[in-house]
């Protein structure tokens, strides 16, 4: 999953470690040309259409806009999601009483209070909410995965066989209208379509990124 992060304090670069170490795509914009990242960096005003751009928004997966203006965030998320949109934007609210701000109308997905928990942004960043883990079978050493399509899912309307599945992982079965299918290679996944994978080696964001992302 490609990550944008606005703003290199504290929690950006917490949250950029965090996302990298987890097999994400992290790219870090910050306005002081003096500070210096592990990841990618871009330089520059993320209220500024063209430094989105530079960072890589049209392709980006989600943006976590973690400046310590309120301002400034909601202008990020808010160019983020309606001029290169950017399927999930997380805002931090540094005021709580701001908070009423961060919602759609501003194009924000997630609000994150400033003292929130990292894993809350991991768990949001990696859309653990959609794709669980279920069983570890021990014996057989392989996991039942489990993830649900919307109509914003990568893999709705396309074919089983289009679909490029982390090593070691099969389609198992899918839940289509109440009604549980075994999809041949020609099996179109349709939204609200559950997706239940047998794998030996993957993750939960393994399937997440085939399933959900666009990469």
């Amino acid at each position: 999953m490609k990550v944008l992060i606005a703003g290199a304090g504290r929690l950006g670069e917490q949250a950029a470690h965090l996302l990298a170490a987890t097999g994400h795509q992290v790219t870090v914009i910050d306005r002081d040309r003096t500070h210096h990242s592990d990841h990618r960096m871009i330089h520059g005003d993320a209220c500024e259409p063209s430094i989105l751009e530079a960072a890589g928004a049209h392709n980006a997966d989600l943006l976590l806009a973690s400046t310590g203006e309120d301002e400034d965030n909601l202008v990020i998320a808010l160019l983020a999601k309606r001029q290169f949109a950017v399927p999930r934007t997380l805002a931090r609210v540094n005021d709580p009483d701001n908070t009423w701000l961060f919602d759609q109308r501003w194009g924000v997905d997630v609000a994150l209070p400033a003292a929130a928990p990292l894993v809350s942004l991991i768990e949001e960043a990696t859309g653990s909410t959609d794709t669980v883990g279920l069983v570890r079978l021990a014996t057989a050493g392989v996991t039942v995965i489990e993830t649900h399509l919307d109509e914003h899912s990568a893999a709705v309307g396309r074919a089983l066989a289009d679909l490029k599945l982390p090593p070691g992982t099969v389609v198992a079965a899918v839940i289509h209208q109440a009604q549980p299918v075994v999809p041949g290679p020609d099996y179109q996944f349709h939204p609200g379509d559950t997706v239940l994978l047998v794998t030996n080696a993957a993750t939960e964001a393994d399937v997440h990124n085939a399933f959900q992302f666009n990469g």
